[in-house]
C-alpha cells in the first residue's frame, strides 16, 4: 500500500506539472489548449533523443527540450490562437485538437511508433524509503515539482510580467486599458507553460523507464483531467488536482486493475464536477458557452435544388456497381462516420454545445448489435435500431448531470462520458469479452438473404443514411428544432421565457447518440470484429472535426465532411501517419478561414 501511494504521489507530481500550464494558458487566454498534452509527449520524445542518441545529461537535456518545447508554446499561440482572438472560444479549442493531431502525428513520423527505453539521465530505484526503492530522479522532480510552484508563486505576486499576467487573467479588456501588452503577455504564458509541459515530460520518461510517442498523450490527457479537477486557472487547483488524481488513480489500479484505469480517473473527474462545477479551486462565475450565438456566426446551409437531389441518390445507388469492392467499402465507412456526426448537427450546431465522446455512443451501439445478433440471435434490424437506443437511453442516463455545468466544462465532461462508456465495456468481461473484443459478428442479414457482398452492404448503409439524414431535417425544422436552436443562440433568453435548457440540451444529445449508436451497429457488422480500442478518443474528435468541416449546421454538409476526412485520406494511404497531419491542418485551416463550413454561407 504506501509502495502505491508513493507511486500515486510521485505521478500526481507530473501531472501537477503539467496541469500547472494548462491553467495559466486556460487563465490568461481563456484557451482549453487540447495540444498541451501533444507538446508533453513532444518533449518526453526530444528528451529520449537527446539522452539517448546524442548522449546528453540531465542539465543539458532540460533546458534543450524547454527551449524547443516553449518555441512550440510560441508558435501555437502566435499562429493558431491568436487569429482566432476575436471568435467564440470554440474555435480555439477546436485549433488546439488539431495542433494535437499534428505534434503527435509529427513525432510518430520522426522518432517511430516503437516503445524504447528512456535514458537514465539520473538514478532510479536507488533510494530505499519506507521499504518502498525510490530514485533521485524521483526526488529531483518532486523538489522541481515544489520549486516550480513557489518561484511561480512569487513571480505571479511579485514580478512585474507576473502581475500582469494576473491582470490579464482576471480581464484582458481591462488589462488593454491600462497599457497591458495583452499579445506579448499571452505569447509568455503559452511558453512557459509549454516549457513545463516538456520539463514534466523528461521525468515521467524517467519514471516509467519506457516511452513511446502514443504514451505522452495519455498521461497529458491525464493532467487535463487533473487541471479540470482542480478548477481551470487555479494554479493552487492545478497542483492539489493533479496530485489528488495520482494518488486516487494509483489507489483505484491497486484495488480494481489497470483495466479500470480510464474509469477511475474520468469517473473521479465527472464526480467532482457534478459537486463542484468550476473544480475544487475554481471561483464561481458565469461562463459563457464556447459556442454560444453561433461557431459558425450565423451560417446557414446551402440548398439542393429539388431535381439534383434524385440524381445525386441514383448516382450514390449507382456508384459500388460500377467500381471496385474497395470503393464499397471506403464508401461504407464515409456513410457511417457521417451519420455519426450528422447528429452533432443538434447538439453542436443548434443547441450550441461541444461534445467530445461520441465514441460512447458509437460503441454502445457496435456492442449491443454484436451480442444481441451474433450470441443472442436476434434479426439484424432488432439489433441495429436496439443498438441505436441502448445508446441513446445509457447516453442520456449519464451525460443528464453534465448539461448543468457551463462553459468548457461541458466539453471536458463529454470525454470523460465517452471514456468511461469504453472503460465499462472493457471492464464487463463477460459479457463483452474486454480486450479481446468480441469476433464472428455476422454480415446483415435482411428477409433471409445475408449482404456478403460490398456493393450490397454499401446499399444498405446508404439506406439508413437517407432516412436519418430526413430525420434529421424534419426535426431541425421542427417546433423542437427551433426550441433547441433558441438554448444555442442565447440560453439566458431562453430559460427567462420557461424553456429547461438542460432538458432539451439532454434530448439533443439523445438524438445524436441514437444515429451514432446505428452507426456504430452497422460498423460492427461491416467489420465484424470489435474491441475498445477501437473506439478512443481519436474517433470522437474525428467526428467532431467531420461536422465542423461540413458546417455544424448542415446535416448534409456532414457528408462531405466524411467524405473529405475519411475518403479523401484513403488516397493520401501511402503516407501513413502524414493524413493525420493533413486531417489536422485542414481543421485548423477551415476554423481560421470558412468556420461556418464547406457547405454552408454566412447568413
Amino acid at each position: 500500500m504506501v509502495d502505491t501511494l508513493i507511486t500515486g504521489f510521485m505521478h500526481g507530481n507530473a501531472y501537477a506539472i503539467v496541469a500547472l500550464g494548462m491553467s495559466l494558458i486556460f487563465g490568461v487566454s481563456n484557451v482549453a489548449n487540447f495540444a498541451h498534452a501533444a507538446v508533453f509527449g513532444m518533449g518526453m520524445m526530444i528528451a529520449w533523443w537527446l539522452g539517448s542518441v546524442l548522449g546528453l545529461g540531465i542539465v543539458p537535456t532540460i533546458i534543450l527540450v524547454a527551449l524547443i518545447t516553449g518555441l512550440i508554446g510560441l508558435l501555437l499561440n502566435t499562429l493558431v490562437i491568436s487569429p482566432l482572438q476575436n471568435r467564440p472560444s470554440v474555435a480555439a479549442l477546436l485549433a488546439t485538437i488539431g495542433v494535437g493531431m499534428i505534434l503527435d502525428n509529427t513525432s510518430q513520423m520522426i522518432f517511430g511508433t516503437e516503445t524504447r527505453s528512456f535514458p537514465e539521465l539520473l538514478p532510479s530505484h536507488n533510494i530505499e524509503f519506507l521499504g518502498v526503492r525510490i530514485g533521485t530522479s524521483d526526488i529531483v522532480m518532486l523538489l522541481l515539482t515544489v520549486a516550480i510552484m513557489a518561484g511561480m508563486a512569487a513571480f505571479l505576486k511579485y514580478g512585474k510580467m507576473g502581475q500582469a499576467i494576473r491582470a490579464t487573467a482576471q480581464d484582458t479588456q481591462a488589462a488593454k486599458q491600462v497599457g497591458i501588452p495583452v499579445k506579448r503577455i499571452q505569447n509568455i504564458s503559452f511558453v512557459i507553460a509549454s516549457a513545463l509541459a516538456g520539463v514534466a515530460g523528461i521525468f515521467v520518461g524517467m519514471f516509467n523507464s519506457n516511452v513511446s510517442p502514443t504514451s505522452g498523450s495519455s498521461v497529458g490527457m491525464t493532467a487535463f483531467i487533473a487541471a479540470t479537477i482542480g478548477g481551470l486557472g487555479s494554479m493552487p487547483g492545478a497542483v492539489v488536482g493533479g496530485l489528488t488524481l495520482g494518488i486516487v488513480e494509483a489507489l483505484g489500479v491497486y484495488s480494481f486493475g489497470d483495466g479500470a484505469h480510464d474509469l477511475i480517473t474520468f469517473g473521479a473527474l465527472i464526480v467532482i464536477l457534478l459537486v463542484r462545477p468550476n473544480g475544487l479551486f475554481g471561483k464561481k462565475q458565469v461562463l459563457h458557452e464556447p459556442m454560444t450565438g453561433s461557431f459558425s456566426g450565423g451560417a446557414k446551409p446551402y440548398r439542393i435544388p429539388k431535381w439534383l437531389g434524385p440524381i445525386l441518390i441514383v448516382a450514390a445507388l449507382v456508384a459500388p456497381f460500377l467500381a471496385s469492392d474497395y470503393f464499397s467499402s471506403v464508401g461504407i465507412q464515409i456513410m457511417i462516420y457521417a451519420m455519426a456526426a450528422m447528429g452533432l448537427t443538434m447538439v453542436s450546431g443548434s443547441a450550441g454545445q461541444v461534445a467530445l465522446g461520441q465514441a460512447g455512443p458509437i460503441a454502445l451501439g457496435a456492442y449491443t448489435s454484436a451480442i444481441l445478433v451474433g450470441q443472442l440471435h436476434a434479426s439484424f434490424l432488432v439489433g441495429v435500431l436496439c443498438g441505436g437506443l441502448v445508446a441513446a437511453i445509457f447516453s442520456s442516463i449519464i451525460t443528464f448531470p453534465v448539461w448543468k455545468l457551463s462553459g468548457h466544462y461541458i466539453a471536458i465532461a463529454t470525454i470523460g462520458v465517452g471514456s468511461i462508456t469504453v472503460a465499462l465495456i472493457r471492464v464487463f468481461e463477460p459479457i463483452t469479452k474486454g480486450s479481446l473484443g468480441i469476433t464472428g459478428i455476422p454480415f446483415p442479414q435482411l428477409f433471409g438473404f445475408t449482404l456478403f457482398t460490398p456493393q450490397l452492404q454499401y446499399v444498405l448503409v446508404l439506406a439508413f443514411l437517407l432516412i436519418e439524414l430526413l430525420i434529421i431535417t424534419k426535426i431541425r425544422k421542427s417546433h423542437l428544432g427551433k426550441t433547441i436552436e433558441s438554448i444555442g443562440n442565447d440560453p439566458v433568453a431562453s430559460e427567462s421565457i420557461g424553456i429547461r435548457t438542460s432538458a432539451y440540451k439532454a434530448l439533443a444529445f439523445a438524438i445524436a447518440a441514437f444515429f451514432a449508436g446505428i452507426a456504430g451497429a452497422l460498423m460492427a457488422h461491416q467489420y465484424t470484429y470489435i474491441d475498445p480500442s477501437m473506439f478512443p478518443f481519436a474517433t470522437s474528435s474525428l467526428v467532431l472535426t467531420i461536422a465542423v468541416l461540413g458546417g455544424l449546421s448542415s446535416p448534409v454538409g456532414t457528408i462531405l465532411g466524411a467524405i473529405v476526412l475519411v475518403g479523401a485520406p484513403e488516397l493520401l494511404r501511402f503516407m501513413s501517419g502524414g493524413r493525420i497531419i493533413v486531417y489536422g491542418v485542414l481543421l485548423i485551416l477551415i476554423i481560421i478561414f470558412r468556420p461556418q463550413g464547406l457547405f454552408a454561407k454566412k447568413e
